[in-house]
């Protein structure tokens, strides 16, 4: 099994919505839709892919009782 990495960073668009995140042992950032298919695949444990019918696939954190984790929050939006 491949070991679950964490999401440490994230990078917004020009609207605010994530577009790139930046993955525990990277030095470069992801493209959101290449971490989708990952969180997918169970290779990221503090993140979640949502994929629900009439929306586009999305990243979201996992709940917990931390702001500072948020990928919004990571992306600067605070």
């Amino acid at each position: 099994m491949t070991k679950q990495r964490r999401v440490i960073d994230a990078r917004p668009d020009e609207k605010g919505n994530i577009k790139q995140v930046k993955i525990e042992g990277n030095t470069n950032f992801t493209p959101v839709d290449r971490a989708i298919e990952m969180a997918k695949r169970g290779e990221l444990k503090n993140v979640h892919a949502v994929d629900r019918e009439g929306a586009k696939p999305h990243l979201r954190s996992n709940p917990d009782s931390q702001k500072s984790n948020n990928l919004d929050d990571m992306a600067g939006d605070k």
